[in-house]
């Protein structure tokens, strides 16, 4: 056994060279904080990515894990299991859905999506009927069919023959996308907040349309709500607040709080084109996993949690628009409760990562959406007291970089 110092310049030596994480090393979370090798305290604001929305180590995540960790981890999809049903049952009271499938991650709950949506289409109009439309900036996976329906090209590149039959449209564009759906059109997925693509909302008119258009033309309506769901808008889902329903929904990141897991929504009728040994994996549904989801699932949904993203985005907006007053390094602020995204004005363009550096200097984690946007989605109960905090370290971190 090696006892080589687990350091920032291992990860140079026994990594694949796909990330460039920073020079500190994590080593322990409580709720919003984290601290390093060296014991130095940091504000989380970034959340794994919108991943760990009850912050760190949550006392009722840690019971549930540890408890189940005693009982069953793994049986295979030969066998179902208690968690897993309970979480299935859950989901399907508080949602539009009446059939969920469990995978590990968001790629995977999108590639069921989109599998699904061509099986669905291929059963009941025919082979003809197997077109995609997605939108530009989107992100859904990286899995090979994900990473095309997603709209960036720099994802894609290198990757190539890409799987055919998928159409990009401008997002928030209507028109556009009334002029790309047809009768050979099977589904259309979009991000209710593109996260990836900039943290941008979809309009309420928009996805009316869309909803229309997908009614009018049998397509079916995918909502990727892997990030801009499970509380994270102020609402369980996303859809919710919209009041558009779609006919799949993907969900993963917080979910979990922490622990892989995902899923995909649909009602009884599109679900049944999944037939037994149409679609599956190892490790989707796991005892683990879903109890874990579950203990998550019983916070994130508690009316008094979302009343209080919307008091929280409140506080973040209000705080940011001050800075933004000292330093005017912001064009556009936007987002949706705690997912919030930071338009870097022209001046600052292509240094979305000089921020996070200097974040970090001042003992804070932000996110970056793209190199013009800093994005933040912080654990949905993180404490007043602590956003004010973040915020302090974060204007700081804008007074080194302008002066």
């Amino acid at each position: 056994m090696s006892h080589t110092p687990v350091t920032r310049a291992l990860f140079d030596q026994v990594m694949v060279p796909n990330y460039a994480p920073a020079a500190i090393i994590p080593v322990r979370g409580e709720g919003s904080r984290l601290w390093d090798q060296d014991g130095r305290e940091y504000i989380d604001f970034a959340g794994g990515i919108a991943v760990t929305g009850l912050g760190h180590a949550h006392p009722a995540l840690v019971a549930a894990l540890t408890e189940q960790a005693q009982k069953l981890w793994h049986v295979s999809n030969v066998l179902t299991n208690e968690p897993a049903l309970r979480l299935a049952e859950r989901l399907c009271e508080l949602t539009f859905a009446e059939r969920v499938f469990f995978a590990n991650s968001g790629a995977e709950a999108n590639e069921a999506a989109l599998k699904l949506a061509r099986k669905y289409s291929a059963d009941h109009f025919g082979a003809d009927k197997r077109e995609i439309i997605a939108f530009t900036q989107s992100f859904h996976g990286r899995t090979l069919f994900t990473v095309t329906v997603g709209g960036q090209p720099k994802y894609t590149e290198g990757f190539e023959p890409l799987p055919p039959g998928i159409r990009h449209v401008p997002f928030n564009d209507l028109a556009a996308c009334a002029a790309a759906i047809s009768e050979r059109t099977c589904a259309v997925i979009l991000e209710p907040v593109q996260g990836e693509g900039g943290v941008t909302p979809a309009t309420p008119e928009f996805l009316q349309g869309v909803r229309a258009l997908c009614d009018r033309h049998q397509a079916l309506l995918i909502f990727d709500e892997v990030q801009c769901g499970n509380g994270r808008s102020g609402h369980l889902y996303a859809y919710q607040g919209y009041g558009v329903i779609p006919d799949i929904l993907t969900t993963a990141k917080g979910i979990g709080g922490g622990f892989p897991i995902s899923a995909m929504l649909t009602t009884a009728a599109i679900a049944h084109s999944l037939g037994v040994g149409s679609h599956g994996t190892t490790y989707g549904g796991n005892p683990l996993g879903c109890a874990v989801a579950g203990a998550a699932l019983a916070i994130f949904s508690d009316p008094a949690v979302l009343a209080g993203v919307h008091h929280k985005h409140a506080l973040f907006r209000a705080g940011l628009e001050r800075i933004n007053q000292r330093f005017a390094v912001f064009s556009e602020l936007r987002g949706m409760g705690l997912l919030l995204g930071c338009q870097l004005s022209p001046a600052w363009h292509g240094r979305s990562r000089d921020f996070i550096k200097a974040a970090l200097d001042e003992g804070l984690l932000i996110l970056v959406a793209g190199p013009d946007v800093i994005r933040l989605a912080p654990s949905l109960i993180i404490a007043d007291e602590l956003i004010e905090q973040g915020l302090q370290r974060f204007e700081q971190a804008i007074a080194r970089l302008c002066a």
